[in-house]
């Protein structure tokens, strides 16, 4: 692969995909990056990426319509924390409840409102 990359100096980090594009006037508005990158025409470190709200961060790739930008943090910006990569598979899935424990019942209502005696009305909350 022969690419050149053109590098784009961030004040701040993380930043949003969807919010990259529109600073660097690929696209005209946020609807339409959005759509770019749910139908993937977006790539973030040579992968194709759907996730309209992506954080990158200094070091990233960004690949559209055949460009291929680096970033870069600014030499007064203060770099951020990059989170660990968690596999997608385990992320999405609940940890499962043990069988054996009953599900938590409904808390009843033990309070009853107090009705007026001459109108036989309750009072109304606010609140």
């Amino acid at each position: 692969m022969n690419e050149e990359y053109i590098e784009i100096e961030l004040e701040e980090e993380p930043i949003e995909l969807c919010k990259l594009l529109k600073v660097l006037n690929l696209v005209e508005g946020g609807g339409q990056a959005k759509n770019l990158i749910t139908e993937g025409y977006v790539g973030v470190n040579h992968e194709i990426c759907t996730i309209k709200r992506k954080k990158l961060y200094s070091g990233d790739v960004l690949e559209f319509d055949g460009e291929f930008f680096q970033l870069a943090l600014s030499e007064d910006a203060v770099p951020a924390e990059k989170p660990a990569a968690q596999p997608q598979a385990e992320s999405k899935q609940a940890a499962p409840q043990p069988i054996n424990q009953p599900a938590k019942a409904k808390r009843k209502r033990t309070k009853k409102p107090k009705v007026d005696d001459k109108t036989g009305r309750r009072p109304i909350s606010f609140g």
